[in-house]
């Protein structure tokens, strides 16, 4: 069977875009596909942590897997820190990467700004990391958004690489898996925004933790303009924030977004969002009601990431033997 391997870094609140961009595109694959799905707490400490804040989210973001359908008895749930071959093998692949490959990667450009020279080297080694926790599975698909893209053909070249250097046919080169509507859902304030983690406007993004009173609020509130609905794909590429809305609306009834328009085209926004606010609750305020039950049960949660880690160790370390003895690597 194909194996799949992702993860979601423990940094803040989980928001309606993780869910609809990562997290339940991940629980439809568990049927057809052998499930890796990670906390990669060691990405997160590449820029400054709370430690107790780190174990709090690290907890939060595995009771989010679990709550939106994730069964960590078909799948394998651990934190990344918990198996050492992430790192092991991250040193390894770091050994035989180009400088021009990491230099050519826009997410550190982006991230260390003006700061370049005070980052650190894990901020700029983030992707060999990333490299390696899916190489050390050799995973086949590796779920991506449209910002991860880059990282997944470092992945992919860095495999290739390997293979070259040491004439050997070892890692598979991953493909990305990148799902349809509302991959990129957009600030509720403003809809040219991607919507963050970090935004610090109470209603510009959906939390999973959410409540159902508190998932409908926001919706109600979502900023729109005084128009009604579009009526042509042409006139929804001009309005972002109506496109936004539609794309929710499509992604949580599972269907195109050109349809979710033609069903309200033409009719104001009020009547609308009740519809979506109705749809979200029922989706979303199961979700975090489930959510903060698991976060209350700390000792549940880490149940199954001592147990995922056992499993995902069983598979990365005789991976990570492999890489040593075809490097060369005397392990009398």
């Amino acid at each position: 069977m194909n194996r799949i391997f992702s993860g979601v870094q423990p940094t803040g609140n989980l928001h309606l875009g993780n869910y609809l961009g990562a997290i339940r595109n991940w629980v439809a694959l568990q049927s057809s596909f052998d499930c890796i799905f990670c906390i990669v707490d060691l990405h997160a400490i590449t820029v400054p942590q709370d430690p107790a804040q780190l174990r709090l989210q690290t907890r939060e973001v595995t009771a989010a897997y679990i709550a939106a359908g994730i069964d960590p008895e078909r799948c394998i749930i651990f934190n990344q820190s918990m198996v050492s071959a992430h790192s092991e093998l991250s040193w390894l692949l770091s050994c035989l990467t180009p400088l021009g490959w990491l230099n050519r990667m826009t997410q550190f450009k982006e991230k260390a700004g003006k700061q370049r020279d005070n980052a650190g080297l894990g901020l700029y080694a983030y992707p060999v990391l990333m490299a390696a926790d899916i190489l050390a599975y050799k995973a086949t698909h590796v779920p991506v958004g449209e910002d991860q893209k880059q990282h997944l053909e470092l992945a992919r070249d860095i495999a290739g690489a390997f293979n070259r250097r040491y004439g050997v046919e070892f890692f598979p080169l991953p493909e990305p898996q990148i799902f349809g509507a509302a991959t990129r859902v957009m600030s509720l304030r403003d809809g040219s925004k991607k919507m963050s983690k970090s935004d610090t406007s109470d209603y510009s993004r959906i939390n999973m933790t959410d409540d159902a009173d508190t998932v409908a609020l926001k919706i109600r509130k979502a900023r729109t303009d005084p128009l009604p609905m579009p009526e042509t794909p042409e006139e929804l590429e001009t309005r972002p924030e109506a496109a936004n809305l539609l794309g929710i609306y499509a992604a949580l009834t599972d269907v195109t977004v050109d349809a979710a328009r033609a069903r309200f085209a033409g009719q104001n926004f009020s009547s609308f969002k009740e519809e979506l606010a109705e749809v979200s609750v029922a989706v979303l305020g199961k979700i975090g009601g489930e959510m903060r039950r698991l976060v209350a049960d700390p000792g549940y949660i880490d149940r199954v990431l001592r147990g995922g880690a056992e499993r995902a160790r069983a598979i990365a370390e005789p991976h990570l033997r492999e890489v040593q003895d075809i490097i060369g690597l005397l392990r009398p």
